[in-house]
């Protein structure tokens, strides 16, 4: 079921919450961190043939940042450009070349290491902060299926993602699919919870707060300044796994996914990884306000404040 509503909530003022991982992109972080994976973000999910920063690239403030954590007072972050290409192809260590996917994806880390970060932001209640601009100068295909926030365990699920385009079937349907231009919130079973329509030149911000104990999701939404606000209520996610089993890397990026290609097996059409039709073009989207929370004072919702947790 689609909720659009939006919940009512009285907001209060607060100083902070507890901030699990930042991953606010700071003003000193440069281009070069990006290729080394020094700082907030694993960058290894790329075309093998390229550096990082060649697909992503810092902004300092020639664009800036979603005005939702710096509205006051100069920015704290610079916002993140990630883009694909023909060569985005990414090669899991010790497995085949995924010709399929084109993807560039960061993966939330601290101290070097992405798995010990996943063991503390998923558990309990905590909320998941993303910012997203469409980047009108290398435009989205959105006859394809977009998945651009995610937690991914190691079944390769996901506990809950952020799409745009037009999902992916087997045969292709009519293109583009409805709502492809806008932005989706799926749960593990892939049911849709939200759809925001992606208007050019707006930061579009999301926060998932995700009960790891009671498998719940719900979702917070705002446009530029305007503060979070509840457009779902808590809703079960009750197909995601409990327990170490259920967590996994929080990545943000681009994944594109191919469309079937009519000349290929039955069995290479249903292999999205690997097989399928993409165009090469280099498309890309921009990113800022990331960061996870824990709702011991609330989620934070902008402008220096917060309301309590959803319930």
């Amino acid at each position: 079921m689609i909720f659009l509503a939006i919940l009512p909530c009285l907001p209060i003022l607060a100083i902070a919450t507890p901030v699990i991982y930042d991953g606010r992109a700071p003003l000193s972080l440069t281009d070069a961190s990006l290729d080394t994976s020094t700082g907030p973000y694993l960058t290894a999910v790329k075309g093998s043939t390229q550096n990082a920063s060649h697909y992503s690239s810092l902004l300092g403030d020639s664009v800036p940042p979603t005005p939702l954590w710096n509205k006051y007072s100069s920015p704290i972050e610079q916002s993140i450009s990630i883009t694909i290409d023909n060569s985005s192809v990414f090669v899991p260590g010790g497995a085949a070349p995924q010709f399929g996917f084109r993807r560039t994806e960061f993966i939330a880390q601290a101290n070097g290491s992405s798995a010990a970060l996943d063991a503390i932001m998923e558990a309990g209640t905590t909320v998941f902060h993303v910012s997203i601009q469409v980047d009108e100068t290398r435009p989205l295909n959105l006859d394809h299926e977009y998945q651009i926030v995610f937690i991914e365990p190691d079944d390769g699920t996901h506990v809950f993602e952020i799409q745009i385009g037009s999902p992916f079937t087997n045969p292709t349907g009519s293109l583009p699919a409805q709502n492809a231009h806008s932005f989706k919130v799926l749960d593990h079973a892939l049911n849709v919870l939200f759809i925001a329509p992606c208007s050019p030149a707006k930061w579009h911000n999301f926060a998932i707060q995700v009960d790891w104990n009671n498998r719940t999701l719900a979702v917070l939404y705002s446009e530029d300044d305007a503060q979070l606000a509840a457009v779902t209520k808590v809703l079960p996610n009750l197909t995601a796994s409990l327990g170490a089993t259920g967590q996994g890397d929080f990545h943000f990026g681009v994944l594109k996914l191919p469309l079937v290609n009519p000349a290929d097996s039955s069995a290479n059409q249903a292999d999205v990884a690997h097989f399928g039709i993409q165009e090469g073009t280099t498309e890309g989207l921009l990113y800022s306000g990331i960061f996870v929370e824990q709702v011991t004072e609330g989620v934070s919702v902008g402008n220096g404040h917060t309301i309590p947790q959803i319930q």
